[in-house]
């Protein structure tokens, strides 16, 4: 299946007692149904977020017409997702008001291993 592969980073709080309620915030079953519901509907097949120290960093892999502007714009507009981009942001350097696409800032891929 063809794909697009996007990589974004956040910062969270430089807070261990925040870290580890985030990391539980986002442990297997424990997202909310309708953001992962929402975030199929745009055209995000699998995602994954990893952590190093207050660095948090997102693989997100999308249908190969995806448009990522235009999916962030459908996004924020998703049941729930405003309430919960609000409720993490309690972890993140970020603020309630903002949306997904503006905490999470997108990284430039600098390399990737001829085959």
């Amino acid at each position: 299946m063809e794909y697009k592969r996007y990589c974004k980073a956040l910062k969270l709080e430089d807070d261990p007692e925040l870290i580890e309620a985030y990391k539980k915030v986002h442990s297997p079953g424990a997202a909310w149904p309708e953001i992962t519901q929402g975030m199929r509907e745009v055209g995000i097949v699998d995602m994954e977020i990893y952590i190093l120290g207050t660095q948090l960093f997102m693989i997100m892999d999308t249908l190969a017409d995806f448009d990522h502007e235009k999916a962030m714009k459908e996004l924020a507009t998703k049941p729930c997702q405003s309430e919960w981009e609000a409720y993490v942001s309690q972890y993140q350097k970020t603020s309630a008001e903002a949306s997904a696409d503006e905490k999470w800032q997108l990284m430039e891929r600098i390399y990737k291993m001829d085959k």
